[in-house]
């Protein structure tokens, strides 16, 4: 903006008679500075302060700076307001309170709290203090990172026998809104009480919730508070909504929000906003829509455009954003908040990860809007979920060009980027390249370490957060205990465990559910019932883990026993959950009950089936032998099975020996994916166990022309602080010896018993001669029994040995361990690609139903 400049009359040029006086000429300056201020001209004002100062005119008093000074902190030109304060020095006015007060704003809000408590150590020399002084210095110094001065500063107040008002509450209350204070603010709270200013103000109230959410963590003292203001307004409601929705407690958020509305409040753009939020993470598109339309009718619909966005994104149906896409397209004006919501939104779903990038693109292309780091964040986040670090380096490159590339959210997301991409070197140069790694950073690279099953490094990564005083999260843990549960590493989840003992984290919840999580996987369902049973708050996503870690061992009444107790106790169960229902069910045959809980979802509970629940009843009726109620079933599903679907149908038809719908599932699977393995090497199968060798091996043959690799059969075993790995025959652990000897000896004594090995199971045409001892050596061979054997020899006798399968353990392997768990006295623990099997006295907990 162009500077005004404005001309005073010299006096030599003035006849005598019609010069005004000094006092007269004062006024009229006064009086311009005021004219500019009252149309908004701010720099015009200031403009016209620096003419008077050089044509040696000062304003007559201390208003005309006040009101100075109070436009450049409205405008937040700071500045400016520092340039009005040099000339109030230069002009040699004496400031009064008021306009003392408003210095001490200004540099409050510059972030300038020295300046300011100068300004009032002079007030104090001159005796200009007044209680707003006092409150005004109180709030800059909590606002400036000074609480323990502030508090200081109420207590000095206090001893002068000074009586505070609201504002001065207000201030030293904030001032305790942390951790490290929150106490004091609790004795200021009694001290409220008993002087009765606790209701008599909105703002002392809301300055108390924000104490207890924020120092405290604490919404139900917080709910106290506003449940005992004397008068309630716009703001406090939205308030709350806000706080319950940063706590993490998006359905008390909606709560408060319908009593709101019930109490006859309107609501603003900041309280839908905040509902919006509360409805896209509970995925309640229902309401969301409902409020929707709220807005519409209410005329804020332009006001909440992004929120809007967001929620649609997250509550799409089916993998749909079309709704999301709808709403940002009737914009008339997309912000950078649209675009990210957008963006964030397409990313959010993997299978759009790529329309993600184009809409990045799109937003740099058309230049209107400049994306800010949460935009990078986002689209570098897309990269990853599409495994492409190459155009992720392009994405990058646009950050650099802007300045945001060394932004702690979008050099997060670019480690997050290389680690999904199974780019470790690149995740390990980008981590550290960081000049200032926050948690978040070590989590991401943690949880890549975790991954790459690099524990040692992972452990070292977990060190440094706690020398380094982060404070570790749940999702450090989680990284940490998911990536030993992967491999079955029970000692080093012991070893983990015993982390979270020591740094007071053994209530928390999303620590315990990872342990829950943990223990099942590694094949102690016990000690996970027992982590279960110590907690004192639990969450779907804790009855989830425990129902599925007793469907994993097969403890189907467990499974349902819980999962009463869990809708008993008032817990709505979600997806994941009947998955594990309907998987218990179909482990041990309970075909009606899964039928019942199937009808459930629902009728009972509003969930929708979705593709994986349609796949447990497949394998649940597959595995009961109804075959052909497991093919019209399929036909029923109310869009296209999948090819894991016909996947479970045709490893049925291999078990049950029907050729004939074992084609016909092939060929389905084949017209979904003509590269998928699993289709030629189970009809290959089929083929085999029938006899009928040529077609089998015209499958194999169609393999290896596709260049389609079986995946092999491996097992591992934990001993020590090391994980074991075996192939099928394999002779290179430097153990082999020792191994195959005693594998030799426990075949031997297993046949004395009764064993009979199963030839039958050997899907290869091997020679005639000799073909039933071929048979044998290659059965007793297989992966899982030289980890066994190998278990035997390297673990305590009274330690259970604890075996993991890549693949679904065979018939032969399944029958001989029962064997072994007798000769050796030993219990003998078996993971393999659907379940666990716990051997022990001849017997297995699948009691031979798997």
């Amino acid at each position: 903006m162009a500077m005004i400049r404005f001309s005073f009359p010299s006096p030599a040029k003035l006849p005598v008679k019609s010069q005004p006086s000094v006092s007269n000429r004062i006024n009229i300056a006064d009086r311009l500075i005021l004219r500019h201020l009252n149309a908004g001209d701010l720099r015009g004002a200031v403009s016209a302060l620096d003419l008077m100062a050089r044509d040696g005119i000062r304003p007559i008093d201390s208003v005309t700076f006040s009101s100075l000074l109070k436009s450049c902190i409205r405008a937040r030109d700071f500045r400016l307001g520092k340039l009005v304060h040099a000339r109030l020095v230069e002009f040699e006015i004496e400031p009064d309170s008021v306009l003392y007060n408003s210095l001490i704003s200004l540099y409050s809000k510059s972030g300038d709290s020295a300046k300011a408590e100068d300004v009032f150590e002079t007030m104090g020399r001159f005796g200009k203090r007044d209680v707003v002084s006092w409150s005004a210095m109180m709030a800059c110094f909590g606002n400036n990172g000074r609480e323990l001065d502030a508090i200081r500063l109420f207590v000095e107040f206090l001893e002068l026998g000074l009586v505070p008002n609201d504002y001065c509450y207000t201030a030293v209350i904030r001032a305790c809104s942390n951790s490290e204070y929150v106490g004091v603010g609790r004795v200021i709270l009694g001290f409220l009480m008993k002087t009765g200013h606790f209701e008599s103000d909105v703002c002392v109230g809301c300055s108390l919730i924000d104490m207890f959410v924020k120092g405290d963590n604490n919404l139900e003292s917080a709910y106290k508070v506003f449940d005992k203001m004397s008068e309630l307004n716009v703001v406090t409601w939205t308030l709350m909504i806000t706080r319950c929705m940063q706590m993490g407690f998006p359905r008390e958020a909606i709560r408060f929000f319908l009593d709101m509305v019930l109490s006859g409040f309107e609501s603003d753009k900041f309280t839908l906003s905040s509902v919006f939020s509360a409805c896209a993470e509970l995925e309640n598109l229902s309401l969301g829509k409902q409020l929707h339309s709220w807005a519409i009718r209410s005329g804020l619909a332009d006001d909440v455009e992004c929120s809007l966005v967001d929620m649609y994104a997250k509550c799409s149906v089916d993998s749909s954003v079309d709704d999301c896409r709808k709403v940002f397209d009737r914009m008339q004006h997309h912000s950078v908040m649209s675009w990210t919501a957008l963006i964030t939104g397409y990313m959010q779903n993997c299978n759009l990860a790529a329309e993600a990038i184009n809409l990045f693109c799109e937003m740099i292309t058309q230049g209107h809007v400049e994306p800010n780091h949460f935009t990078f964040s986002s689209a570098i986040k897309a990269c990853g979920n599409i495994l492409d670090p190459r155009v992720g380096k392009q994405v990058l490159g646009h950050a650099f060009k802007r300045g945001l590339a060394s932004n702690s959210s979008v050099a997060n997301s670019v480690i997050s980027m290389f680690v999904k991409s199974d780019r470790m070197e690149d995740a390990r140069r980008a981590f550290e390249s960081l000049s200032e790694k926050n948690l978040v950073s070590y989590n991401t690279f943690l949880d890549g370490t975790c991954r790459n099953l690099d524990f040692e490094q992972a452990f070292e990564l977990l060190n440094e957060i706690t020398e380094r005083e982060l404070g570790v999260s749940a999702f450090t843990f989680a990284s940490l205990l998911t990536g030993v549960a992967s491999v079955g590493s029970i000692r080093k989840g012991e070893q983990i465990h015993s982390q979270v003992l020591k740094l007071g984290l053994a209530c928390n919840q999303p620590v315990c559910n990872a342990l829950i999580s943990m223990y099942s996987k590694c094949g102690s369902i016990d000690t996970a019932s027992q982590v279960f049973k110590l907690m004192e708050d639990r969450n779907v996503i804790s009855w989830t883990s425990m129902i599925t870690g007793f469907a994993k061992h097969g403890s189907a009444q467990r499974v349902l026993e819980t999962f009463n107790q869990m809708t008993e106790a008032g817990v709505k169960p979600n997806e994941v959950t009947y998955v594990a229902i309907l998987s218990a069910c179909s482990h041990v045959g309970l075909v009606s009950e899964g039928w019942r809980h199937f009808k459930s979802m629902y009728q009972d509970h509003n969930i929708k089936p979705k593709m994986e629940h349609y796949t447990c009843m497949v394998d649940l009726l597959c595995r009961a032998g109804l075959l052909t109620d497991a093919f019209d079933f399929i036909n029923t599903i109310p869009f296209q099975a999948d090819v894991l679907v016909w996947r479970t149908f045709l490893g049925a038809c291999k078990v049950h020996s029907n050729t004939e719908l074992g084609k016909m599932a092939a060929r389905k699977i084949l017209e979904l994916d003509p590269n998928e393995p699993a289709a030629y090497i189970q009809l290959s199968n089929i083929y085999a166990s029938a006899g009928k060798w040529e077609e089998s091996t015209e499958m194999r043959k169609k393999m290896k022309e596709r260049n389609l690799v079986k995946e092999g059969g491996c097992s591992w075993i934990e001993v020590g602080d090391k994980v074991h790995k075996f192939y099928v025959g394999d002779t290179s652990h430097p153990n082999a010896h020792q191994i195959y000897d005693e594998l030799d000896r426990l075949i031997t004594e297993i046949k004395r018993c009764g064993y009979v090995p199963d030839t039958d199971l050997v899907l290869h045409k091997l020679e005639e001669d000799d073909d039933d001892a071929k048979k044998e050596r290659l059965l007793s061979q297989h992966s899982e029994k030289i980890a066994v054997a190998f278990g035997l020899i390297s673990t305590a006798k009274s330690r259970p040995v604890r075996v993991f399968k890549n693949l679904r353990v065979c018939g032969d392997c399944h029958n001989a361990m029962k064997y072994i768990s007798t000769v050796s006295g030993r219990e003998i623990v078996l993971r393999d690609l659907n379940r666990f099997h716990h051997f022990k006295d001849g017997k297995c907990s699948c009691n031979d139903y798997w």
